[in-house]
């Protein structure tokens, strides 16, 4: 994450979204989907929030409670690129 608040519009996947997800993270779920791409991300957006939430992604620990929230607030918003 950057490390600045959320835009008036909400959080970006560019901004905000893409940072938060590590190389590590990324080679490992590329079988399925590319964790730094926009569309992959959104097609499978439900899926890794429950993921996220649940603390079972990423495969080394969960995410800080506010990360999960940028997530959860970027789909909210619309999934911004």
């Amino acid at each position: 994450m950057t490390g600045q608040p959320d835009s008036p519009t909400g959080p970006s996947f560019e901004r905000d979204v893409h940072p938060m997800f590590r190389e590590k993270d990324r080679d490992s779920m590329l079988k399925a989907f590319d964790l730094w791409s926009h569309s992959d991300v959104q097609a499978h957006q439900d899926a890794i929030l429950e993921r996220l939430r649940d603390g079972t992604m990423p495969c080394d620990g969960a995410w800080p409670p506010e990360h999960v929230a940028v997530f959860q607030r970027w789909i909210a918003n619309g999934s911004a690129p």
